[in-house]
């Protein structure tokens, strides 16, 4: 791997659902993406790359860019297309001008994921007051997910969106973790966990200790 990156977040969505895409659109400052297209996310450090290679992919690929944030610390871009070769030809030229492999970006470690049931209703209340997606209501199950990495709580929503009937509240896929808000009955949320724990669990990469 080079010595002068380091690959965080490589991550392809196959299908973006339905409230996951409506919730990018909500947060993005670049072009929406559309449910069921499919996307890839790349975070890296130090953050400043970032605009070199996407200025690569969108010269040699046919996506179109929905998030490019750049921090002192941490660069972050989604792309997303109809075509998911563009999306994989998209990874390979990122891969390309680093000159490292999918296996170099870090494993996903989950650090918190709780499930708080039967919430409060001033609880659900200031969660509605900051959330840029779906609202929780009294009585409601809450899933709440840290993971690390940031980035793959983009795919952490989305999985848990295609395996379960539920709110997507808020997810956060850029910083020095990402943060996942779900809303919903008790035995959706628990199938929602399940399916968080399941993909993040199977993707290879680095030790992330």
């Amino acid at each position: 791997m080079s010595q002068e990156i380091e690959l965080r977040t490589y991550t392809v969505i196959d299908s973006l659902q339905p409230q996951t895409a409506a919730f990018v659109a909500t947060v993005a400052g670049g072009y929406l993406p559309l449910e069921k297209q499919s996307a890839l996310l790349v975070e890296v450090a130090p953050g400043m790359s970032i605009n070199r290679v996407t200025d690569t992919v969108l010269k040699s690929t046919d996506v179109t860019p929905g998030m490019l944030i750049v921090e002192r610390a941490f660069g972050m871009l989604e792309v997303h297309s109809a075509d998911k070769g563009q999306i994989e030809a998209a990874g390979g030229a990122i891969l390309d001008f680093y000159g490292i492999a999918v296996e170099d970006r870090l494993k996903p470690k989950i650090t918190n994921a709780q499930i708080i049931t039967g919430i409060a209703g001033h609880h659900a209340m200031i969660i509605n007051r900051m959330r840029h997606g779906d609202m929780i209501a009294e009585g409601d199950a809450l899933y709440l997910l840290e993971v690390h990495p940031a980035g793959y709580a983009l795919l952490a929503a989305n999985e848990a969106e295609k395996h379960a009937t539920i709110k997507v509240l808020e997810f956060q896929s850029f910083g020095a973790f990402g943060r996942v808000w779900l809303g919903g009955d008790e035995e959706n949320i628990a199938e929602a966990d399940k399916a968080v724990k399941a993909v993040l669990g199977a993707l290879a990469g680095r030790a992330n200790d």
